[in-house]
């Protein structure tokens, strides 16, 4: 990447990193919290902590579609406003309702989707998948951070002043986005970087592609809902408080990392992917039936969430990349908009299945709940193809080539390395799905006549 690449893809990590901050910082900390809001109940509280994610899935892509006709920094800082709105109604509310009121706003700023395609904006086909690696990164590193950060920031200034600092990450946010974010020379829709209305049906009819939809969607319903009863079993089970949490999850998530990486080596270079997968997915299973067995004994729960977050960071860090694989090469964008949109609706129902279950059965029930659905998504998961292991890759047509896009299309499958090819003579760009190995990428820029 050249430098304003770089400046870009770096500016929008971090507009989402400050965003993603102050949520993510909410977990490990709100169940305690929130016993103590009027009007709250268990199946409440897993609604205000799960409330979030059904308008945060439901206008993604609304989101998207608006920041091409009206443009894409208004529409972040449209979304960075209501999220800051939303984070001081959650801060000022004395009530369970107030909470849910305030979450429900703060996840109607859905801007996840315009600052990807913002991304794809700024960034040319070659190096788009650095910048969007960038980004992914940093959400990594927001959400580790906070689990660690969350319980120390709420000793210091209270749950509430989580809330308050989510809005002035907002106003940090807005900042970044006007001052430091490149303004794009132009904006038009980039398929492999946003969802196309047109192309939802087809992607919503491929079957693994919706398996590693229902995995996202289950993967985060499981987070939610455990949160709604980890920290009290950290209190209950090794005496530590509230503001003390971070000293357990800290040396976890270290051991998390130590154990994702080689995985994700294994996985991609030796092209393991789908025992790795399964395992992780089966590691998910064994966590929470430890939790349901065994969440009263020190040795049992710390291994648990050790297990647990081990494998959450291998499904964060390999589920995009199946994602990209599984996807027509002219859909990515489609099918990342749609796995994004049931990674918040898992959110969402794990934090209202995960507080009914609670308030009816217990902590117990709750992992009885999120055990099944592990059950469920490994079943999915063991009957998984095969991952192809291609990626896409972008090729612009020259104008000579783009009167003929079946035929371009046709000869562009004969080069050595590519799947499958399909030209979209008004971008003028030719989407591939390569073997990176063996693909012959001069011999691809030749046909298409590229400029």
């Amino acid at each position: 990447m050249d430098k304003q690449e770089f400046r870009a893809a770096g500016s929008l990590a971090a507009v989402f990193s400050v965003r993603l901050l102050g949520l993510f910082m909410i977990f490990p900390v709100f169940a305690a919290y929130a016993q103590h809001l009027a009007g709250a109940t268990p199946y409440l509280i897993g609604e205000a902590l799960g409330i979030y994610g059904l308008t945060q899935g439901l206008l993604q892509i609304p989101f998207g579609l608006l920041s091409d006709r009206f443009g894409r920094k208004l529409m972040i800082v449209v979304g960075l406003i209501l999220f800051a709105i939303g984070s001081a109604i959650a801060a000022k509310s004395t009530s369970i309702g107030g909470v849910i009121v305030g979450r429900a706003v703060q996840g109607s700023g859905a801007v996840g989707s315009v600052i990807l395609a913002l991304v794809a904006d700024l960034t040319t086909e070659d190096n788009r998948t650095k910048a969007m690696a960038l980004v992914g990164i940093s959400i990594g590193v927001s959400f580790m951070v906070a689990l660690v950060a969350g319980p120390i920031v709420a000793s210091l200034v209270g749950v509430d002043g989580i809330f308050w600092l989510m809005a002035v990450l907002a106003v940090v946010g807005i900042a970044i986005t006007q001052w430091v974010v490149p303004n794009p020379r132009r904006v038009r829709v980039h398929r492999d970087a946003e969802t196309v209305p047109g192309l939802i049906g087809s992607v919503l009819r491929n079957t693994e592609l919706l398996r590693l939809d229902f995995g996202i969607f289950s993967l985060h319903a499981m987070l939610t809902a455990s949160f709604l009863v980890v920290p009290a079993l950290l209190r209950g089970t090794l005496d530590v408080s509230m503001h003390n949490d971070w000293m357990i999850y800290l040396p976890v998530l270290m051991v998390s990392v130590a154990v994702m990486l080689p995985a994700i080596v294994v996985a991609e270079k030796y092209r393991r992917m789908k025992g790795v997968f399964v395992c992780a997915v089966a590691a998910l299973l064994a966590s929470q039936i430890m939790l349901y067995l065994g969440a009263g004994n020190l040795y049992v729960l710390l291994g648990a969430l050790a297990i647990f977050f081990s494998a959450f960071n291998v499904m964060e860090a390999s589920l995009p990349s199946l994602i990209t694989k599984a996807a027509p090469p002219d859909a990515k964008g489609t099918a990342t908009g749609l796995y994004s949109s049931a990674q918040f609706l898992g959110i969402f129902i794990g934090g209202v299945a995960g507080g009914f279950v609670h308030q009816r059965g217990g902590g117990s029930a709750v992992f009885a709940l999120t055990a099944a659905l592990a059950l469920v998504w490994l079943m999915a998961a063991a009957t998984m193809k095969q991952p192809s292991y291609l990626t896409t890759r972008l090729v612009p047509i020259g104008d000579a080539q783009s009167g003929d896009p079946a035929g371009l299309a046709a000869r562009l499958r004969q080069v050595p390395g590519v799947a499958e090819a399909v030209v979209i003579a008004e971008e003028k760009l030719a989407y591939l799905k390569v073997d990176s190995k063996s693909f012959d990428a001069a011999m691809a820029a030749s046909l298409a006549g590229a400029p």
